[in-house]
């Protein structure tokens, strides 16, 4: 069978087109970074370089296809809306139209968590729960957009499925677990409010295995979301100490209240647009809610429905992240 993977150079993409093609698939992936599309064409998976904003493009690497994976996202705390819209929504618009023209099996689609939060604590988060009347930012609502337009493409008869991972990590990983590395080495990493701050993180290994059980999985789960994490919840905190532990390094903290946080990014944030042309500032209001409230997913649909269940443990994922990272 034929197989497509958007974003196939990213974190995911990459992961999963790795995989498929292990399980004797044909695989193409799609993506922008030519350096890894190089790497994925030396284990003998086709390579398109691609951007989803192509239309033309798009379809065309979509025929003859049996199922697409839609991993590939501009995935970012900050940035311009064109940009995400262009991505997210309308890069979208053309996998579906791709996979409509050429009759595939299924759509899989990977959404985001992010849709749910907002500068709040939410704990046990189910997918049918009421979302914020604002996102927290553009990647959000964009990704939530693209969701409502797969939606709509399952209503007209496409078969979909969607999945909506948290905060994954691995090797491999260039985004959370790197990004709070480098700040604690810098310095001193900000502990706002208080410690105790609730999380999911999820292996990258185990949303590749709940990918493909989305294969295969039973008529009724078409159309739907699925929350997938490692169904471990564990201190953020506590995970950065024992990382940098794992790394012979240690934490310094800086604490500062919620509201002097969250008002220093919201200032940042007003000065990034009006006077630094859009800049990414160094504080964000959503980066204080990620450090300082506890924010977790119900995972019982996708154990029941999907037959999910996380293969690789948090601590066993922490030590293939750390001995990749020690070589880097």
């Amino acid at each position: 069978m034929k197989m497509l993977v958007t974003g196939g150079t990213g974190f995911l993409g990459q992961k999963l087109a790795l995989r498929l093609k292990q399980m004797g698939y044909e695989v193409t992936a799609i993506g922008r970074n030519k350096a890894i599309g190089t790497y994925l064409e030396q284990h003998g998976i086709e390579f398109v370089q691609c951007r989803l904003e192509d239309r033309d493009r798009v379809l065309q690497v979509c025929k003859n296809k049996d199922y697409i994976f839609h991993s590939g996202a501009l995935s970012s705390p900050w940035g311009k809306y064109k940009d995400f819209y262009n991505a997210n929504v309308l890069g979208t618009k053309h996998i579906i139209e791709g996979s409509q023209k050429s009759g595939i099996k299924r759509l899989i689609h990977v959404s985001t968590p992010s849709i749910y939060f907002y500068y709040d604590e939410r704990q046990d988060v189910m997918e049918n729960a009421k979302l914020p009347d604002t996102f927290v930012n553009h990647y959000a609502k964009t990704k939530y957009m693209a969701e409502q337009g797969v939606d709509q493409a399952f209503s007209d008869g496409l078969p979909v499925i969607t999945i909506r991972p948290r905060a994954l990590f691995g090797p491999g990983d260039n985004a959370i677990l790197p990004r709070l590395i480098k700040v604690c080495e810098k310095g001193a990493l900000p502990r706002i409010g208080t410690d105790n701050v609730l999380v999911d993180i999820t292996y990258v290994e185990n949303v590749v295995d709940a990918l493909l059980l989305c294969m295969d999985s039973p008529v009724h789960t078409l159309g739907q979301k699925y929350n997938i994490t490692n169904d471990e919840r564990v201190n953020l905190y506590e995970v950065i100490e024992h990382v940098m532990k794992r790394l012979d390094k240690d934490v310094q903290y800086k604490n500062i209240s919620y509201k002097t946080a969250f008002t220093l990014a919201a200032i940042l944030e007003g000065i990034s647009k009006t006077i630094l042309f859009g800049k990414e500032p160094i504080l964000t209001k959503y980066t204080v809610s990620v450090l300082s409230k506890s924010q977790t997913l119900n995972m019982d649909k996708a154990k029941k429905e999907l037959g999910y269940a996380p293969r690789i443990s948090i601590e066993e994922g922490i030590t293939k992240f750390v001995d990749w990272w020690k070589i880097q």
